[in-house]
């Protein structure tokens, strides 16, 4: 039985030990869309099937988000956290049992069920056990322990020195470990059906109406990630760049994110959000213009891809920001729901329109599309008003 553990009653003990688990979950996304596409581009997979088998992931993602609140009812938090960390740990240790790209779809989809179960089961306990007064800190903790993961998976490219199994076998055996800790400590926590605010009506719609813009960074950032995680290693291939460079180059790329994070989001709070907001998305489109250039000088792909990753790696929640000083209180849940299709939807574009682009444009593509969705929703921010609204607005 769960509850015959030694479990925790401190919010500090449970707060750590989920932020573990985001960690490692980061680390295994950013781990697997890079490696599983070196593996496909060994085997001589086409850069448009190669994206489109890393949808995949995106795809159990996506697809979960409608079940996650019912299950979570149902089941309650710990044992949703378990589940979720179970069928990761599962698919890790079968990839490279069937080296089959139709498998490997199967196993895609299965973590991204499990990583969406996880998310969602974290972040809303995160967000119980943090008092008023440090919940934003907590939150901002909470994405930086994915962002550090995330950075810190590509890393575990190396491992295919000493074997092919090995990056998967050791993720999984790090879940193990996290998973053994949340079993013993984490109490088990029930959810409850009501969100205990109020719902007001045609929230989704007017929440779009009013704050679109705000929205828009999400689904950016999302595109953002997936197609850099599961473009790049194919174009760095191509340009005849070794693994060992892929590993090392991609977490510079989620290191300017968090580097910038907490000064951007200052800034944003002191001056104006909608600004900051415009003006990194030019800059970054900006950078990854130039990344092309740079060919495979590694040293300059490292400076280009910090400042890259520094000026667009706080979309997403400076984003949210931004909806959060537009939309009345009661709106934001929605808000929240819809970034997070957003993010969805553009992490099941990045792969796919990437591997397009790579295969019949120019493989450079990638980051030239990446500059005009930047620049672009930079200049559409001009036509945004940004009204504050009001619960009493209709």
């Amino acid at each position: 039985m769960l509850t015959a553990r030694r479990t925790t009653t401190s919010p500090a003990w449970q707060f750590a030990i989920l932020i573990a688990v985001v960690m490692i979950t980061g680390l295994s996304q950013g781990l697997l869309l890079p490696l599983l596409t070196i593996f496909l581009e060994r085997m001589g997979v086409p850069s448009d099937i190669n994206g489109l088998n890393a949808t995949a992931l995106y795809v159990g993602v996506f697809g979960m988000m409608f079940f996650v609140e019912r299950i979570l009812i149902k089941v309650g938090f710990k044992r949703m956290l378990l589940g979720g960390m179970i069928a990761v740990t599962i698919a890790m240790l079968l990839f490279p049992l069937i080296p089959s790209m139709g498998f490997w779809i199967v196993l895609r989809l299965i973590v991204g069920m499990g990583d969406s179960a996880l998310h969602y089961a974290t972040q809303l306990w995160a967000v119980s056990i943090s008092p008023a007064d440090r919940r934003g800190r907590n939150i901002s903790l909470y994405g930086m322990a994915y962002g550090v993961g995330f950075s810190l998976g590509p890393l575990g490219i190396n491992l295919l020195k000493i074997n092919d199994a090995a990056p998967f076998i050791v993720t999984a055996v790090l879940f193990v470990i996290v998973m053994a800790i949340a079993w013993w400590m984490l109490p088990d926590r029930k959810a409850d059906a009501s969100t205990g605010m109020e719902q007001p009506p045609q929230r989704y719609r007017r929440s779009y109406q009013w704050a679109w813009f705000a929205l828009m960074p999400a689904m950016l950032f999302g595109y953002m990630e997936a197609s850099m995680n599961s473009g790049f290693p194919v174009y760095a291939m191509r340009l005849g760049m070794g693994e060992a460079s892929i590993s090392y180059l991609l977490p510079f790329f989620g290191l300017g994110g968090l580097i910038l994070q907490l000064p951007l989001g200052i800034l944003s709070d002191r001056w104006n959000r909608k600004a900051v907001l415009m003006i990194c998305g030019i800059i970054g489109g900006l950078v990854f213009i130039f990344i092309p250039m740079a060919g495979d000088n590694t040293w300059m792909l490292l400076i280009l891809f910090m400042l890259a990753g520094g000026f667009v790696g706080s979309f997403f929640s400076l984003g949210l920001a931004y909806a959060a000083d537009i939309l009345p209180k009661a709106y934001l849940p929605s808000a929240n729901m819809l970034a997070s299709l957003h993010f969805s939807i553009g992490s099941l574009l990045g792969p796919y329109l990437a591997g397009m682009g790579i295969k019949y444009i120019s493989i450079g593509s990638i980051f030239y599309i990446l500059a005009c969705f930047f620049i672009v929703f930079s200049v559409m921010g001009f036509k945004f008003r940004g009204t504050i609204r009001t619960a009493t607005d209709s």
